[in-house]
């Protein structure tokens, strides 16, 4: 395609666009048809696609060429028609990996931008094949750049038009598989570690509706994942399960120290709205956890496949006693609410870890676990659960599969023993230890 640069050249910025596009259909077309394995679009091709649609300058010397707002609004159309006339997924595929492929370099920031905006645009007018398209990108991209994606969304959706967040919500039937991987990354960017990174109650109300809806909508990317490629380390999660289990786990406190209200002892989080939902994300989580073991035999991976991953659970331990820790000093909270609060974190994280353990999620010994839960303070709950009885794996030391994100940072394989919990010092001194219940069965209850 190299050849038709000097026809583009001439035109006005919109019309070479428009022309660059029909080319690289017909191009992408081609590259099929012809059998290369694997199809690869040049890069005579992709510097085009950067110069007459990403607009970056092609040397130093040459100035850039600009889109007017209308133009670019005009471009944005004419890109989603040719996405949804394209009736070939492998074509639509190449195409979007061609305009949108992150190469590393300056041309980056012209993509995320255009990027941002196209996908904003078919969520409005429900064009599902770039949101199919979409789901692939985030599900290859760095997780940096799927966040910057998952933010742009999420501010034209939940932030700049009051009443909007419903077209977002409209699409959960239309591109589960876009739905899915978009949990993923707002789970990634809102950590709950700061006020600005707490997510917005409507979007929290959006997703909490989309998994009640359809519990099996988080596992979509797991999935529809071949278990014969390696998953990137930067990429995100195969499933935004670590995500919400860290969400309900830290919203107790972590609503409480950025509200900074006095509420009634046991109300949850911070108010009427905010903590039920919390409650049936909580549910919904652990109902997802138990329908597992069907898919993981049907794909012969119980027992072999975590998708609940140890040094996610590290890191929400360690959060966790931070929060506990910034609790304690919090003198606007009676101490009867701090300590209803934090109970109820932990009763959530022992939920979590005992239901994920018993339906082949999570993949680990009870030291493991012990030693990442080690300062935290006494929960009758997870003293239950980290001293058993729970269902363990003979076959739990098998090599994680090749393409688990974490496979390479496993704290399993780099702690071969474990101190002892007596060793570790209670980073909590004003809950009282207690020794480990052995042998003792316990139903399971959720927390509301």
């Amino acid at each position: 395609m190299g050849d038709i640069r000097q026809s583009l050249l001439p035109r006005d910025v919109l019309s070479a666009a428009k022309e660059l596009l029909y080319h690289l259909d017909i191009y992408i077309c081609n590259l099929l048809q012809s059998g290369r394995q694997p199809p690869q679009v040049d890069t005579k091709t992709l510097e085009l696609v950067e110069e007459f649609i990403l607009h970056a300058p092609k040397d130093r010397n040459t100035s850039a060429r600009r889109m007017s707002a209308l133009q670019e609004l005009q471009l944005l159309e004419i890109m989603c028609s040719c996405f949804q006339e394209q009736s070939r997924d492998a074509v639509r595929q190449l195409m979007f990996n061609a305009l949108f492929g992150l190469q590393g370099n300056q041309a980056d920031e012209s993509r995320m931008a255009l990027l941002g905006k196209l996908v904003s645009m078919a969520i409005a007018v429900g064009r599902v094949p770039i949101l199919e398209c979409a789901a692939t990108w985030l599900q290859r991209s760095h997780r940096v750049f799927c966040v910057r994606l998952a933010q742009v969304l999420v501010d034209d959706y939940c932030s700049m038009v009051p009443g909007s967040v419903s077209t977002l919500q409209n699409i959960h039937s239309a591109s589960p598989r876009f739905c899915c991987q978009f949990i993923t990354a707002v789970t990634t960017l809102y950590d709950l570690s700061s006020e600005e990174l707490t997510p917005p109650t409507e979007l929290l109300q959006m997703i909490v509706f989309w998994i009640q809806e359809d519990l099996r909508l988080i596992l979509i990317a797991f999935l529809n994942t071949p278990l014969t490629g390696s998953q990137p380390i930067s990429s995100l999660d195969v499933t935004p399960l670590g995500g919400l289990v860290r969400w309900c786990v830290k919203a107790p406190l972590a609503y409480r120290r950025d509200k900074k209200r006095t509420l009634p002892s046991g109300t949850g989080e911070t108010g009427p709205d905010v903590g039920p939902l919390f409650s049936a994300l909580h549910l919904s989580v652990l109902q997802v956890f138990m329908l597992l073991p069907n898919i993981l035999n049907e794909k012969g991976l119980f027992g072999r496949l975590a998708l609940l991953q140890m040094d996610s659970l590290a890191t929400l331990a360690s959060e966790l006693s931070r929060l506990l820790d910034q609790a304690d000093k919090q003198t606007h909270v009676s101490a009867a609410d701090t300590q209803a609060l934090s109970q109820l974190a932990l009763d959530r994280l022992a939920q979590a870890l005992q239901v994920a353990m018993a339906n082949g999620a999570l993949l680990c010994s009870r030291e493991d676990l012990r030693a990442i839960c080690s300062r935290l303070p006494h929960n009758n709950l997870l003293q239950l659960v980290l001293s058993g009885p729970v269902m363990y794996y003979n076959n739990i030391h098998t090599p994680p599969l090749a393409f688990s994100p974490h496979a390479a940072h496993s704290p399993i394989a780099s702690h071969p023993a474990h101190t002892p919990l007596a060793t570790h010092p209670s980073a909590h001194p004003q809950y009282a230890s207690q020794p480990f219940m052995t042998g003792m069965a316990f139903p399971f209850r959720p927390s509301h």
